[in-house]
């Protein structure tokens, strides 16, 4: 999952992309609102971490102006403001889920999870194709309920194929789910991911159509 933190406690939000990082995730933090902005309109994202207390605007203000932008992208708010108010008026505002400092890592990691779900349309809590299966909760994945260890990268690049499963997606497409903002990778990163899954999983689990992209199922 790609995820924009938006948290302009350096402490706190370093904490957290290592946290959502170490759960495989590609995380692009920012603090200000404005930046924000910029980067839902101008990457790929899954979700959204919000601070409400920005020093360039309030937060309710870049929920708004971000819906505006991308109606579905979900949003959890992250705050210190406590109050019943302060909670009714950020998930009417368009925010998809609400935790309140301070909190426990695990359970915002739970919660983003779950918001993923619902946002992809998915009750369950594996994506199984064949003999592979992935356990969303756990960051695991399976083969023939065996083990299979994957890099952080890797896992990102198998759970976007495996929820459009009988889709082809682009090599642009798949870029954007595993490289952070101002990364560069290599020209041949997509192939190499796909080269090391295919060893872990099969030669044919992930189809090649040449010049088009790549998919599962197909």
């Amino acid at each position: 999952m790609r995820i924009i933190l938006v948290e302009d406690d350096h402490s706190l939000a370093t904490a957290l992309e290592k946290a959502l990082s170490t759960e495989g995730n590609t995380v692009d933090s920012v603090n200000t609102g404005e930046a924000a902005l910029f980067l839902v309109e101008n990457t790929d994202a899954d979700a959204v971490i919000l601070d409400l207390g920005l020093p360039d605007m309030d937060g309710l203000e870049v929920l708004a102006r971000l819906k505006r932008i991308k109606r579905h992208l979900p949003v959890m708010l992250l705050t210190a403001r406590d109050s019943l108010n302060d909670k009714v008026s950020g998930l009417d505002s368009g925010a998809d889920d609400y935790l309140t400092k301070p909190f426990d890592m695990p359970e915002l990691i739970a919660r983003l999870r779950v918001m993923q779900r619902h946002n992809n349309g998915q009750s369950q809590d594996t994506l199984t194709h064949g003999e592979v299966v992935i356990d969303v909760r756990a960051n695991s994945v399976l083969r023939d309920d065996q083990p299979v260890s994957v890099s952080s990268k890797e896992y990102t690049l198998l759970t976007t194929l495996m929820e459009n499963r009988g889709r082809l997606l682009s090599r642009e497409q798949l870029e954007a789910k595993i490289m952070g903002w101002g990364e560069e990778l290599t020209s041949n990163a997509i192939e190499v991911h796909i080269h090391n899954l295919r060893k872990k999983l099969g030669r044919d689990f992930i189809k090649t159509v040449r010049g088009i992209g790549y998919g599962v199922g197909l």
